[in-house]
């Protein structure tokens, strides 16, 4: 089955390292003194990993989500065809927050189709329409997943800067809703623009943080070359979000339960008070074994070696 995912991963973009001066990430990292301790409310699974079974089934997946022993669910929203039917699976947003109380779950974010509002001379309409809808679920974070398709290969540093100023005014009808807005990366906003500037880069620059935060996908950001550390550094506090999900040691573009992978996970954990993380959400692209095997498995490696 094709997916978003899928599809932004054959854009080729060369991978960037992210620079930091060895005294100014030293200093940052200097203000962790101990590892992140985080409850298990905190962890949460990005629906997208389950969305076969969603489709055939939501209320029986969205239970044995819960008894697997996650807390929390992220959502995707507004994406037509292949990978989701009408609404929630076919629930309705009231619905599907009701599901999600039955089995003691909720959801602290949801990603949303932005492609029309994001698209040159987009209107505000359908954003609109999805700001309400996750506000009816509870949601606390709005995620945009993506920029347009035109955008991911070719975008140069003024169509970035132009992104930037839609999300700061997004973000500024999300917090009218009770809302926050995040941006979720993949890996051609870290494409190399010239002098060492990229689209991320000016993203996290030209955006209010009183209003943007990021969701960092640690999967794209490591295979786009990028140290999280050295971004944590450089942007302090930003990162309310992450996408854990792990690398496959012999194919970086190839996903595996969190802990059997290339990711040093540990490091970057350790970090989780500088980068202002409120929320880890796994998630898994492609999944090779059994779904339910799989987000098990991930799950206990994150609270009995991550979070301890």
């Amino acid at each position: 089955m094709s997916n978003r995912r899928t599809f932004l991963q054959q854009t080729g973009l060369a991978a960037v390292a992210a620079l930091v001066s060895q005294r100014a990430f030293a200093s940052a990292l200097g203000t962790i003194t101990a590892p992140c301790v985080m409850t298990k409310h905190k962890i949460g699974i990005q629906l997208f990993t389950l969305r076969e079974l969603l489709m055939k089934d939501v209320k029986s997946t969205i239970t044995e989500v819960s008894k697997i022993g996650y807390n929390q669910v992220e959502t995707y929203y507004g994406y037509p065809g292949a990978y989701e039917t009408k609404g929630f699976w076919g629930l309705n947003p009231k619905e599907f927050k009701v599901l999600l109380a039955q089995n003691n779950l909720s959801s602290p974010a949801g990603h949303y189709n932005t492609t029309a509002f994001l698209s040159k001379d987009g209107t505000d309409e359908v954003l609109k329409s999805h700001v309400e809808t996750a506000a009816t679920v509870g949601q606390k974070y709005f995620i945009i997943p993506g920029l347009p398709a035109d955008l991911r290969k070719n975008g140069t540093l003024d169509d970035y800067k132009e992104m930037a100023a839609k999300f700061n005014t997004a973000a500024e009808l999300c917090a009218a809703n009770g809302l926050k807005l995040a941006y979720h990366n993949h890996n051609f906003e870290f494409k190399d623009q010239g002098n060492g500037q990229t689209g991320f880069e000016i993203l996290l620059k030209e955006t209010d943080p009183k209003l943007v935060n990021f969701e960092l996908d640690l999967f794209w950001a490591v295979n786009a070359g990028l140290d999280p550390l050295a971004l944590f550094a450089n942007h302090p506090g930003r990162f309310k979000l992450w996408h854990v999900k792990d690398m496959d040691k012999a194919d970086k573009n190839v996903y595996t339960e969190v802990g059997t992978g290339s990711i040093d996970f540990k490091s970057i954990f350790k970090a989780a008070k500088l980068s202002g993380v409120e929320y880890f959400l796994l998630e898994q692209d492609v999944i090779k074994i059994d779904p339910y095997q799989s987000i098990t498995q991930s799950l206990n490696y994150v609270k009995e070696t991550l979070l301890k």
